[in-house]
């Protein structure tokens, strides 16, 4: 059982830092997703490091010095909250990575976590994809591309190109027509994706955004 602790409450002091010689085990789950991403461990100047930058901050016991998770790489891990268990031993810390949290590429430590996940998972899964794909779509800007012509296009084009489609959702509902209820909505989800990789927002960030909203309120800033 974890004890949710606002990020501005948690103080060192809290923690029972005798049993690891100084040393506390920190679990990095994804704030989205929930994978378990690595395996750190935290003295008490990681921590406080932590909670002032709000990037994960470990110990490295092989170089007897601090490390920010992603600082040479830039696949930092962005703090969304911190807890403790309930021996006050163990930080589960969740978080935003900016990119895959293995040194090997892999987004976690513990190689491919998705064979088991069931087939609604594993299309839930496609948006990733497709958010890549997005983005390869702006950088290369191929020819006959819908998604390059409609980024070209500016800010207020796909706003207006959104709003439409969320109207477009609206009516089908009314109608209920549930086939073209979900076309609609694909419409909707798609164009709202062209407009977060117009603003630089990933689906993590707006991920992050409904996990922090989720939380219990004891739990929040």
């Amino acid at each position: 059982m974890t004890k949710a602790i606002k990020r501005t409450q948690l103080q060192a002091d809290q923690l029972d830092w005798d049993k690891g010689d100084g040393l506390l085990p920190a679990i990095i789950q994804d704030a989205c997703s929930k994978d378990v991403l690595m395996l750190g461990y935290m003295n008490k100047e990681s921590l406080d490091k932590t909670l002032q930058t709000k990037q994960v901050t470990f110990f490295s016991r092989s170089k007897n010095a601090l490390w920010t998770k992603g600082e040479t790489s830039g696949n930092v891990l962005e703090l969304i909250s911190i807890e403790m268990d309930c021996d006050r031993d163990t930080l589960l810390i969740h978080a935003t990575p900016a990119g895959p949290t293995c040194h090997t590429g892999s987004d976690t430590c513990f190689g491919d976590l998705k064979k088991g996940c069931s087939k609604n998972d594993a299309r839930i899964e496609f948006l990733n994809e497709l958010s890549a794909i997005i983005k390869s779509r702006r950088a290369e800007k191929p020819e006959n591309s819908y998604v390059a012509k409609m980024l070209d296009k500016g800010r207020e084009k796909i706003a207006q190109k959104v709003g439409e489609e969320g109207v477009e959702v609206a009516l089908a509902h009314m109608s209920q027509d549930i086939d073209h209820t979900k076309e609609e909505a694909a419409d909707l989800i798609f164009h709202t994706m062209l407009l977060l990789e117009h603003a630089d927002i990933s689906l993590g960030d707006i991920c992050a955004v409904l996990q922090k909203r989720h939380q219990p309120k004891d739990a929040k800033e």
